[in-house]
């Protein structure tokens, strides 16, 4: 509960830190700088090791690729159904199936898990949340672009492969793959533990930073949709999927907490980017944040009341 607590404070922390002057409006992006090339390389490099390798670590990378596949007919008909402009459609497209398993999850699946969850959160976000960011995210955004000639600019399979190759969190999990078995030196391992403490406080700092709720009229209807499968449906579908397999592994319930993470804030901000729909996109992120600190203790108390 404590370290909840602390959660909820480092936001605040970010939303007081918002409204001073005494910080540039880039604050945020800087702060995602350094927890995307420093404090998230060193907690890959500090957990991953660790990991015993075993069909559990099936689920989390293998469960947000089922959602995606499931979520995104969902959001086409819907954009059907309810005469959803081109931009709203691309923007949901892109910010719904992606989830903020690491700014929002790795500080959530520590406070309700423990240390030994995170492991788990990592696999999620990189061989899942990070891959559909790469390549279909990046895809989707260029399709539906209001940009005349965005169909000029869709990313080639190689410039896709270089910016996964590039990206620093993916590099430090293969260098940590490459490393499983060999102890670090004490020296070494001291620096990357003293780097990877400071992931939780910068991101949830960003995060409260970067957090908008204004919202016009028109973009009412699609933020409860956005929500509602985002929060609800998504972890509901996942817990439905590996029920079977025994809610008393770790690795299935933190699945299902990274499934139930609000939308993220990486995919909003390419949405924002491409020119989709920008203050919905940027609400999605905004009140599924806020909304998470209730949702996902809510999900947390029946999953362990779920348990045999």
């Amino acid at each position: 509960m404590a370290n909840f607590i602390f959660i909820a404070g480092y936001v605040v922390i970010g939303l007081l830190l918002q409204r001073s002057r005494q910080f540039p409006q880039n604050t945020g992006q800087i702060l995602n700088a350094y927890v995307i090339y420093v404090a998230l390389p060193a907690v890959v490099l500090q957990k991953i090791p660790s990991l015993t390798f075993g069909k559990e670590l099936l689920y989390p990378a293998l469960i947000p690729w089922l959602l995606l596949a499931l979520t995104v007919p969902v959001l086409l008909g819907l954009s059907k159904w309810l005469n959803w402009s081109r931009m709203t459609t691309g923007a949901m497209l892109i910010v719904v199936p992606l989830g903020n398993t690491s700014f929002v999850g790795f500080p959530m699946v520590e406070a309700f898990f423990g240390p030994e969850g995170i492991p788990y959160a990592l696999l999620y976000d990189q061989l899942g949340s990070f891959f559909i960011l790469s390549i279909y995210a990046t895809i989707i955004a260029a399709i539906y672009s209001h940009d005349p000639g965005a169909d000029a600019k869709r990313p080639s399979a190689g410039a896709i492969a270089l910016r996964i190759a590039k990206f620093p969190p993916f590099i430090a999990l293969v260098v940590a793959l490459l490393l499983r078995g060999v102890a670090y030196p004490e020296v070494m391992s001291q620096f990357i533990d003293s780097l990877a403490i400071t992931l939780v406080p910068v991101i949830m700092v960003a995060v409260g930073f970067q957090l908008k709720f204004k919202l016009p009229q028109e973009d009412r209807g699609p933020l409860y949709w956005a929500l509602g499968l985002k929060l609800i449906a998504t972890p509901i579908i996942a817990l439905a999927v590996l029920y079977g397999f025994g809610l008393d592994q770790l690795a299935v319930q933190v699945t299902i907490m990274e499934a139930a993470m609000p939308a993220m804030i990486s995919a909003g901000a390419l949405a924002i980017m491409a020119g989709l729909a920008p203050t919905l996109s940027a609400a999605i992120v905004g009140y599924g944040v806020l909304l998470c600190f209730v949702t996902l203790p809510l999900w947390y108390t029946f999953i362990q009341f779920l348990l045999p």
